[in-house]
């Protein structure tokens, strides 16, 4: 799992869809789309950026919800959580020695 995202988050274009998902959440595919060609002048088809987005599903950090004919992608924080989790920093103030 571990794997999925790094190899996801490893892309900047991947990255990018991420950063527009965080700034709206619930965008279809068009308007994904859109802000990557007007914001950033990529300019991807629609099936590249399709893939960019099943290898961000597969890695968990976009989740994906029908409604109608239309489907909506949000981002999911929770895999980030379980990475930063894995390595946790010591709190310095507690590994402070003590002065005599």
């Amino acid at each position: 799992m571990a794997d999925d995202l790094f190899k996801a988050l490893a892309d900047p274009t991947r990255r990018t869809i991420l950063d527009e998902l965080a700034q709206k959440s619930g965008q279809t595919l068009f308007e994904i789309c859109s802000r990557l060609t007007m914001k950033h002048q990529l300019d991807l088809s629609r099936q590249g950026v399709s893939q960019h987005l099943a290898v961000l599903e597969a890695a968990g950090l976009v989740e994906t919800r029908r409604e109608g004919r239309y489907k909506f992608h949000d981002l999911n924080t929770a895999p980030l959580r379980r990475i930063v989790d894995r390595w946790p920093v010591p709190d310095p103030s507690s590994t402070q020695e003590q002065s005599p």
